[in-house]
């Protein structure tokens, strides 16, 4: 077992699969989520569940946070039996969620205060890149603390990139945001223009792929979608909560992003409609309805 404690909260569908592989990398590990069962299979390997947040700092060097949104993260850790009630002089706290880049400045200098230091660290890939290991980790704070935990956050992450100082690993995040979401989209648009128009969905998207429209969502999503699978992979009700962060930095910063204002109604719909819990990829429901055609499903 390595001699760095560490803890994890929050296990959804991105944190569970990054804890685990904390723990297999033989890290020990002090993990908590509010629903408590879905800290099973990491306690069955080995893993010490906390019953707080706070519990988690008292027993761990550095914490790593992986929860839905800006008031989650506050509450988890500024709140209540939240990670700074346990926090102590040398703690290191990684925030793995999107949320707002103000939020993290105030939660860097709160920590600041405490003699801990915090980075924000948003990734990007998936469940695939999570359980892969893969995941792309954006990061603001200081590089000094970065290049101390590069071994560690090399087990969750394959592409590690210091963007500046607090908060700036959140804009990288927001603008990664603004891209997958404009693929998605189009991604939906041009199926459902092949299949109305006459052609074959599945062979265009095999013609298109070998030239510039290629990009990781044509490599990983239309498989899914064909085969009739809206599962995530990555919540729509996530992607909707990204962009409206999106265009409240923008509204702060008096930016026009016409393209991803779009974009978020869209999304935005699906969680209105009902459909949230689908992938981001299932955000064709919408082109859909629009367009009173359905993606033909394929057989496999």
């Amino acid at each position: 077992m390595k001699e760095t404690r560490l803890g994890f909260i929050g296990l959804g569908t991105m944190g569970a699969p990054m804890a685990e592989n904390l723990q297999k990398a033989g890290y020990s590990l002090v993990v908590y989520n509010r629903t408590a069962t879905k800290a099973e299979r990491l306690v069955k390997l080995g893993a010490f569940l906390a019953e707080s947040p706070a519990e988690v700092a008292r027993k761990s060097e550095i914490v790593f946070v992986n929860v839905s949104d800006t008031e989650d993260v506050l509450q988890v850790v500024l709140g209540k039996d939240g990670v700074i009630e346990g926090s102590h002089p040398g703690m290191i706290l990684v925030d793995h969620s999107t949320i707002k880049a103000t939020a993290s400045r105030i939660i860097y200098e709160t920590m600041k205060e405490r003699d801990v230091s915090s980075l924000d660290a948003p990734v990007s890939g998936g469940d695939i890149g999570a359980i892969n290991g893969t995941l792309a980790i954006m990061i603001g704070g200081e590089k000094e603390v970065v290049d101390r935990i590069r071994p560690i956050l090399e087990v969750v992450g394959k592409k590690i990139t210091y963007v500046g100082g607090p908060g700036s690993g959140q804009i990288a995040k927001a603008a990664n945001q603004i891209m997958v979401a404009a693929q998605m989209v189009a991604e939906a648009e041009l199926l459902i223009f092949a299949q109305k128009a006459g052609a074959d969905p599945e062979r265009v998207i095999e013609a298109i792929r070998g030239g510039a429209a290629q990009c990781w969502t044509l490599d990983n999503k239309p498989q899914r979608l064909f085969a009739g699978n809206r599962t995530p992979g990555f919540k729509s009700s996530l992607q909707a909560k990204d962009l409206n962060i999106v265009i409240d930095t923008a509204r702060e910063f008096k930016m026009s992003l016409p393209g991803t204002a779009l974009n978020s109604q869209l999304f935005n719909g699906m969680v209105a409609s009902g459909n949230g819990d689908l992938d981001n990829s299932a955000v064709i429901h919408m082109i859909e309805l629009v367009n009173d055609e359905e993606l033909a499903t394929i057989e496999s």
